[in-house]
């Protein structure tokens, strides 16, 4: 048994490097499938190309105006703080914006071969969208599993085991506030298009979703890529690279004497690598109802990481490990992991009630929507608001047994864990646009009704899927902050000793700063989501104007006699996402610094700060997004012919609901994940500048 400690201590970061490797291969070679699959007819490949170009397009600039705004955070890093921890926000910015910059583009190119394949069998079409999502589960993990691992061995070989520690915050912070942007910008772009869309389209001139007649209808199918596709993959990655580097600096801080502490985390994440590879596979060959094929896919990923993370734990850890104190044996610390593997499956279910229209939530909003608008709207609101209790109920559960299994370190391999389900749950998320694209590509070529058929039923398992994915990625965030906020108390006790001082600092509930960091960490996610939700509002307001203008200036848009003018929709979202990102993405930096820099407030309102952020956020983005996509499938469970089916009263207050749900579960709701994250590593990160 110590033979494989040893083994596995001195091999675990490579072998990770490995893994990585080769979830990295198996995306590859998902492309090469997806790209070798038929794409249409000539009329389906101009509409693919036009959401392609449009993409792109939006990619580009973005990437411009956040590589800007990097460049000055690089140099005042490089410049306050040291050399190593500004490369590593380069590399963890640089990554992110790759992992969403690549899945998008192979989920632009899934959509139309999905609506090939839709043609012939739906199990077909399922594959396709399937796979085209993979890519961007397995490059999430990939890359993020990757990029840390490099970046940890080339640093401690230079300059040592702590400064490879402390340097990768700054990896972390180049992931979270990427995946800021990302998340606002995309999610900005996406739902002022659709709104815009729906508003003219759908409840002015009465068209169905997708009309070619709608001057909206590419920017919107743009829409569905750049936020759900690029901003969820950067999402996700910033979410692991950050469990990832938050177990290290707990295993680092806590367990300063136990190099295996530090290797964990690192083994774990190898395995979910080869979890999600099976997982993937097992879709690939398994049939039956979409929706149980793809929970196949979770399930088979979570049993191969349950199985395998058993003997890890205990060759890494045979004799136990000395945390707080008391001894933890080799099989508490793996009951700590599967507390995180069982919370994957609990936030997955109760997501699935709260969102999936074969459930009373969502039917309770329908039947709303008999009696009108603001019904509706009523219902929407309650069931998001219900849908916390039990997410946030289990994770105190699963804070409560990590951490009788191991301490503060227990929570962080929990944590570390869940996120060992990252892969698969992200191509889980990226299956939903590609299949709303592929209906959309079916609408505009003219396609016969039989294959619009197939792509509904396998865009109303996307929504759900897309909701549960963010209920994930939301929980996971707050378990991640909450270690997070251990290594900021951590790291600034060893700053203040390490200063000659005593450590002095209590956060107690009587001490007036603390209170104080309380209300202002609460108050962030209220005007994070007051400044994302606006920002739609604005531009979604501009797309309406502009597709009324263009059907009155041209009528025969709507006999179909005038081509309408889709470039012009593109570029106002385009412009208006760039524009508006800005200063939500911004105000977690300024909250932080400003704590920070007053003295009066300092470390222990920073702390509160932190708290209250975790606090407000996650009942917050819980609330949005489980109501959003409620509100979203109350609508598609009327379109399926339920309450007097498409236009009908009650379907006409379903697009209201589903209108005021889209920025909240697209824009405002997900955003909160990274933005809660952003808070707590540059609040690490400061520690010995302002401290």
């Amino acid at each position: 048994m110590i033979f494989f400690a040893f083994n596995m201590l001195t091999s675990g970061v490579p072998l990770s490097m490995v893994c990585a490797v080769i979830g990295l291969a198996a995306a590859f070679f998902l492309i090469a499938a997806v790209v070798r699959s038929p794409a249409g007819n000539q009329r389906m490949r101009e509409i693919a190309g036009a959401v392609q170009e449009g993409a792109k397009a939006y990619l580009n600039r973005q990437v411009i105006t956040i590589s800007s705004i990097a460049v000055i955070i690089f140099i005042l890093l490089f410049i306050f703080k040291d050399r190593p921890t500004a490369i590593g926000f380069v590399i963890g910015a640089f990554c992110s914006l790759s992992a969403g910059f690549i899945g998008m583009r192979i989920a632009v190119v899934a959509n139309v071969r999905t609506t090939q394949a839709a043609t012939e069998s739906i199990t077909k079409a399922l594959r396709m969208a399937f796979n085209g999502g993979a890519v961007t589960g397995l490059l999430v993990v990939g890359l993020a599993l990757l990029s840390v691992s490099i970046f940890y061995t080339v640093v401690g070989r230079m300059l040592g085991p702590h400064i490879a520690v402390s340097s990768l915050v700054g990896l972390a912070l180049g992931a979270s506030l990427i995946s800021v942007f990302a998340r606002l910008g995309g999610g900005i772009y996406t739902k002022a298009a659709d709104v815009g869309a729906d508003l003219v389209g759908k409840i002015e001139k009465g068209l169905e979703e997708d009309d070619p007649r709608n001057p909206a209808t590419i920017a919107d199918n743009v829409g569905d890529n750049v936020g759900d596709c690029a901003g969820m993959a950067a999402d996700v990655f910033e979410t692991y690279a950050v469990s990832l580097i938050g177990a290290i600096l707990v295993g680092a801080l806590t367990l300063p004497d136990n190099p295996a502490a530090v290797i964990y985390p690192f083994v774990l994440g190898g395995i979910s690598v080869l979890g999600a590879i099976l997982g993937v596979l097992f879709v690939n060959v398994s049939g039956g109802k979409p929706a149980n094929v793809l929970m196949g896919g979770v399930v088979t990923s979570a049993i191969v990481s349950a199985v395998l993370f058993w003997p890890a734990t205990h060759y890494l850890f045979p004799t136990g490990v000395m945390i707080a104190g008391q001894m933890r044996s080799p099989t508490q610390l793996y009951w700590a992991s599967v507390v995180g593997i069982v919370m994957t499956a609990v936030v997955v279910v109760i997501t699935n009630y709260y969102t999936s229209m074969h459930y009373r939530p969502v039917q309770k909003i329908a039947r709303a929507s008999e009696t009108g608008h603001a019904t509706n709207i009523i219902a929407g609101l309650a069931v998001g608001q219900h849908a916390t209790a039990l997410p946030v109920g289990f994770i105190a559960i699963a804070i409560l047994l990590s951490f009788h299994f191991g301490g503060l370190y227990g929570i962080a391999i929990a944590v570390m864990a869940m996120l060992s389900m990252a892969g698969i749950i992200i191509s889980l998320d990226s299956f939903g646009p590609i299949t709303d694209n592929a209906g959309g590509i079916a609408v505009m070529s003219e396609l016969p009704k039989e294959v619009r058929n197939v792509t509904d039923q396998l865009d109303a398992v996307g929504n759900t899927m897309k909701a549960v994915t963010k209920g994930y990625a939301i929980a996971s965030a707050g378990l991640a902050a909450l270690v997070l906020f251990g290594s900021y108390v951590q790291e600034l006790k060893m700053h203040v000793t390490r200063n000659g001082e005593p450590f002095v600092f209590e956060f107690s509930l009587t001490d007036p700063k603390v209170i104080i960091g309380l209300f202002l960490g609460g108050l962030l996610p209220f005007i994070f989501t007051a400044f994302s939700m606006d920002a739609v509002g604005k531009a979604a307001g501009a797309v309406v104007r502009e597709v009324r203008r263009q059907i009155q200036a041209h009528p025969g848009i709507m006999t179909g006699k005038d081509k309408p003018e889709y470039g012009t929709c593109v570029d106002i979202v385009t412009k208006a996402a760039l524009r508006e990102m800005i200063v939500p993405a911004l105000l977690p930096l300024v909250f932080v610094v400003a704590v920070a820099v007053i003295p009066q407030l300092g470390p222990v309102a920073l702390g509160g700060l932190l708290v209250g952020t975790i606090v407000t956020g996650l009942f917050v983005a819980i609330a949005m997004t489980s109501g959003g996509g409620a509100w979203d499938n109350a609508k598609k469970f009327i379109e399926e012919g339920n309450l007097g089916g498409k236009g009908s009263f009650a379907h006409q207050a379903a697009v209201t609901g589903d209108t005021v749900g889209d920025p909240y579960k697209d824009t405002a709701g997900p955003a909160i994940n990274p933005m809660i994250k952003v808070v707590n590593i540059l609040a690490i990160l400061i520690i010995p500048i302002f401290f």
